[in-house]
């Protein structure tokens, strides 16, 4: 079986096997490859083998279409069927294109070639690399032509659509049953209409600007009831004119960004009488040189042992052409322009050779042509890469081969850069260059005409294909076998289909293009030594968690999935970390939940005791769960308090599994999102706790139901589950899937839409919450804070194909007119964890570089740690930390420890404790991210507190072993699944008389939302041992709630 880097991707073979444990039940999917299956498919189309793709011209040139999602065999041969196309075919997973007839040069390959699973049924094969699994209807069917008059109309020619807006602008229509004639009868009061893509029809009086005539090749597209004639493509007008209101197409193809080189020969036969039999207006252009860089007309007609110059023109004049050429006496070739800088040849005498019809005139010669046309004819000069008008800072770079066997197995082949964008109509450099750009690539590739990739230029040393299984054992990354190398110019030899007048590549070859500016689009820092900061192994672990938290007594509470751990495990455990040296001290085994807390959501509430809470879970009355654990014990004391619950009389209105939660400026408690359970309908809702309905004992929670329906997240499932939501000062702030908006705090109205937020480079699709999970974090905020709150959002994945998302972006939401910043990760992640340091930057780490969340759904763990810097230039704030050796992928989480270490736990890719062979494996083992600040031998800066509990806007002194200090809040960060629910980074204002010092704590609730939060001395980035304080006090009463038997209430009041 031959399989690409895309390919496998696409394949998203699962190789762990869980059918006995419950969570095997709701989370695993499976993709299993069958190579060489084909669909039941419609009537009498039968699929006819393998097939190459990788001549001068397309195997199958009619037309098709690009779906990276949803692409299938059935679906494929529908759409050529239903635009009365004789054969279809799959390629490279989501590619379909159609065709009446196979291009010379194509042969039947060995079927292992097309072996890619299609993207949208992994049971079916769709080709492969430069490789169609092919399907045929059965029928033969003519080659289109284009009719020289239809009623008054006589064939203009092919044209580009206009630059944004349509080229015939006057009126339109559509229809599945469209041809040329019903084109002219629609468009009877206009002196132009034009046929679209197969079945559209346009009219006008004049071309609107930017619309210019293309290759009469380009409008390649049978119309969709009637294949034997010609109906345009994508973006391009099959045109035809009122007969007396226009001439010919004879203005020029302009580039992408500059006029065409163009010429208008001098005709030398004009004098001469026309001979009888050539169509009306028809003369003599002369002798032309034909072959010197290509063939200057492209339509070749068969070859006629009768051939004669006016048969030779009658033939291309039915066709709809405006000029023939006759050479070597046989040939007859047609057009509509002169190509490949075609010109008249020195000696005219040189078209010696005679016509086979008519031994009394000459038909060419060997590399020379007799051309009749009925104008003087236009000509292209020879095409070339596109060297001027790029854009700035950009430079051609060469023809490079492309498509490289893999050394670790030479049936792969490696993408040199590694991203494809497109396979279009409509290919320029120029677009391509821009795309790599915006994103931070520095090489952009052009393939084949019509296909553009991104990568880096370092691509050509380094391959950047991640391995896509999720067996350890196998190796991460593919490497080259050979490193491609730069070929000959001439070999790169196809013209861009957007701008024929530039070479775009070849099969297997790319013409590519660097960016060569002083200032590169991106610097990652690469730090050395204690300034990468150190991985350390903290502790062994008792449970592999799916929720952590560092409660206010400093020790950290540990919550995980039932059914699916050790058999002896209880799902709830506490850390104590001043223990850390004494494993059975540090450990405490808690009481294990009445109700499951896997995928549930989770924080620590305002109230004085700092209770920690987690809502919702899996399945059954855990999708209701409401559990509560008030903190209890001191260093080095163990606690006794248990997680509470009551699944009878304290629950959720609705099930949730996946959701997300936070406490609103009120007070009161917001729950977001979610799915029912087991993979089950989207729970497009949210509502609050403590329930705000009236009593109502006919419902699971016991009140009237008072959600709140959210038709955004109905709409963008299932890729928004635990949506990460904060406080704005005008409302809450939502980040689900690929978008953000916000909504009002009191009716949960949306205010505000945001743009969508970018995705990967060559998907705006990509996503970024689960289960294409990245992570989310609100940038810092300082004093008196009045500026925006800025977040940052970093990796994510890919629908389809699963590629992960190596960028983060960042935006303010409550700017007037917000925009998204996007900058390159050193690599890419997708369920990364983000941790929020004392010092204002954020510690990115963990997550796989393939994939998507799930059980045995992502590969190549990243193992390396990144620091982001928002303080730093834009796309300048990231550096290359410190690596671990210890995958954390599905199940990972990161907080931030109160001696400002960050801990790392968690690790549950297949949801087995017995670690099934071949899978990565169960993580209990703890460790802790020591940053820079730690490492670098500065003495830490210490302070006394009086005051824990601060009322917003109030001065509050205390008295730090240093002057010359900043102080940072942290908020209580409960952490799964990427969302580091509660985070929040505050710097207020501080001053200072020797070591006495005042801290102002933030103004209000939509500012620094009620809670706790770590509090931090800093003397330049070191900082001090944290020490909890409440901000905003208990609004919402929490304190009191729920008073019901069994909960522990620590009341309101002070701390």
């Amino acid at each position: 079986m031959i399989l690409t880097a895309k390919s496998a991707l696409r394949a998203g073979i699962i190789l762990s096997s869980l059918a006995t444990s419950k969570a095997a039940v709701i989370e695993q999917r499976f993709n299993v490859l069958v190579a060489g299956n084909t669909a039941n498919l419609p009537g009498a189309w039968t699929f006819q083998g393998c097939y190459t793709d990788n001549g001068p011209t397309r195997t199958l040139s009619g037309g098709g279409y690009d779906d990276g999602a949803a692409m299938t065999q059935e679906s494929c041969v529908s759409y050529c069927s239903s635009n009365n196309f004789a054969y279809a075919g799959t390629e490279y997973s989501d590619e379909c294109y159609c065709g009446n007839a196979i291009a010379t040069g194509a042969v039947s390959s060995n079927p292992a070639q097309c072996s890619m699973t299609c993207s949208g049924n992994s049971a079916e094969a769709c080709g492969g690399p430069s490789r169609l699994s092919l399907f045929w209807s059965g029928e033969t069917i003519a080659a289109p032509s284009n009719k020289y008059s239809i009623g008054k109309y006589d064939y203009y020619g092919c044209q580009t659509e206009a630059t944004n807006a349509r080229a015939l602008a006057s009126t339109s229509t559509s229809s599945s049953s469209m041809t040329n004639e019903a084109c002219a009868t629609f468009c009877s009061g206009y002196s132009y209409f034009g046929t679209e893509y197969g079945q559209e029809c346009y009219c006008g009086n004049s071309f609107s600007a930017g619309s210019v005539p293309a290759l009469s090749s380009d409008c390649s597209m049978g119309c969709a009831a009637d294949s034997s004639e010609f109906c345009g493509a994508g973006n391009h007008l099959t045109v035809y004119f009122k007969n007396g209101t226009a001439s010919a197409a004879s203005s020029v193809v302009p580039s992408a960004s500059s006029p065409a080189v163009l010429s208008t020969a001098a005709s030398t036969g004009s004098a001469a009488p026309t001979p009888t039999g050539f169509p009306a207006g028809w003369t003599s252009q002369g002798c032309w040189v034909d072959g010197a860089n290509g063939r200057i007309l492209t339509h070749q007609q068969a070859d006629s042992q009768t051939n004669t110059l006016q048969t030779c023109a009658q033939t291309c004049y039915g066709l709809g052409y405006s000029i023939s050429g006759a050479e070597y006496g046989v040939q007859c070739f047609c057009d509509n322009f002169i190509y490949a800088g075609g010109a008249l040849a020195a000696n005219q005498g040189d078209c010696n050779t005679q016509c086979p019809g008519a031994t009394s005139e000459n038909c060419g010669a060997g590399s020379r042509m007799t051309i009749y046309s009925n104008s003087t004819p236009q000509v292209f000069q020879a095409p070339g890469p596109q060297q001027t008008g790029l854009p700035t800072g950009w430079a051609y770079a060469g023809c490079l081969q492309d498509n490289i066997p893999a050394a670790e197995n030479a049936q792969i082949s490696i993408s040199v850069f590694p991203y494809k964008l497109w396979d279009i109509a409509t290919n320029t450099p120029e677009a391509c260059i821009k795309q790599c750009q915006e994103f931070g690539f520095n090489a952009a590739g052009l393939e084949y005409g019509s296909q553009c990739y991104c990568g880096d230029a370092e691509n050509r040393f380094v391959a950047s294909s991640p391995q896509t299984s999720t067996n350890p054992n196998d190796p991460f990354f593919y490497t080259y076998g050979t490193p491609p190398t730069t070929r000959p110019d001439t070999e790169c030899d196809s013209g861009c289909t957007g701008a024929p007048q530039y070479l775009c590549g070849s099969g297997n070859r790319l013409t590519w293009y660097t960016y060569k500016a002083t200032t590169p689009l991106y610097t990652w820092n690469t730090p050395t030594g204690s300034a990468a900061g150190e991985y350390s192994l903290l502790i062994g672990g008792v449970v592999v968690p799916l929720i952590t938290n560092q409660a206010i007594t400093g020790k950290v509470t540990f919550v995980e999935k039932a059914g699916t751990g050790e058999p002896n495990g209880t799902g709830a455990y506490e850390l104590d970390l001043t223990q850390i040296d004494n494993f059975s001290a540090a450990w405490r085994t808690m009481t294990e939940p009445k109700t499951d807390t896997f995928c549930a959501a989770g924080f620590t509430l305002p109230d004085k005791a700092g209770r920690q809470i987690t809502v919702g879970g899996w399945a059954g009355d855990s999708n209701f769960g409401v559990r509560l654990y008030w903190p209890d014990g001191s260093p080095g004391v163990k606690g006794v308090n248990q997680w509470a619950e009551d699944p009878t009389n304290l629950r959720l209105q609705v099930a949730r599994w996946y959701p997300t939660a936070l406490v609103m400026a009120n007070g009161s408690i917001l729950i977001v999102g979610g799915e029912i359970g087991q993979n089950a309908a989207e729970q497009p809702t949210l509502e609050l706790l403590p329930a705000t309905g009236v009593p109502d004992k006919s419902t699971v929670s016991g009140y009237s139901n008072t959600t709140k329906y959210l038709d955004f997240l109905d709409r963008t499932a299932p890729f928004n589950l635990y949506p990460w939501i904060t406080v704005v000062p005008s409302g809450i702030l939502i980040v689900y899937y690929n978008e953000v908006r916000i909504i009002d705090e009191v009716n949960f109205n949306t205010v505000k839409t945001l743009p969508n937020m970018p995705g990967a480079v060559n998907d705006p699709t990509g996503g970024r919450t689960y289960q294409l999970q990245g992570a989310t974090v609100s940038l810092p905020q300082y004093a008196p804070f009045t500026d925006p709150l800025g977040i940052l959002v970093c990796g994510g994945s890919t629908t389809g194909a699963g590629y992960a998302i190596d960028n983060c972006v960042s935006t303010e939401p409550e700017a007037a007119n917000p925009t998204w910043t996007i900058e390159r990760m050193p690599s890419r992640r997708v369920m990364p964890s983000m941790a929020g340091l004392p010092d204002g930057t954020y510690l990115i780490l963990g997550g796989g570089q393939h994939g998507v969340a799930g059980f045995g759904l992502a590969g190549a763990p990243n193992l390396n740690a990144v620091l982001y810097d928002p303080t730093k230039p834009v796309n300048q704030r990231m550096s290359i930390m410190a690596n671990t050796t210890v995958p954390r992928l599905y199940h990972s989480e990161a907080i931030t420890l109160l001696d400002g270490r960050v801990m790392v736990s968690g690790s549950d890719p297949t949801g087995d404790y017995t670690n099934p062979a071949g899978s990565f494996p169960e993580e209990y083992r703890v460790e802790v991210f020591s940053p820079p600040y730690l490492l670098s031998g500065a003495a830490r800066p210490t302070f006394t507190i009086g005051n824990n509990d601060w009322s917003y806007g109030t001065s509050v002194a205390f008295t730090s072993s240093t002057g010359g200090i900043k102080v940072s809040l942290l908020g209580s960060v409960s952490s799964t699944h990427g969302n580091s629910m509660g985070q929040r980074t505050l710097f207020p204002a501080v001053t200072c008389a020797g070591t006495s010092c005042t801290v102002t704590a933030p103004p209000n609730a939509h500012a620094c939302p009620p809670g706790w939060y770590m509090m931090f001395v800093l003397d330049g980035p070191t900082p001090s041992v944290g020490q909890f304080v409440r901000i905003g006090g208990d609004p919402g009463n929490l304190g009191n709630w729920p008073n019901l038997p069994g909960f522990n209430l620590p009341g309101t009041g002070p701390v």
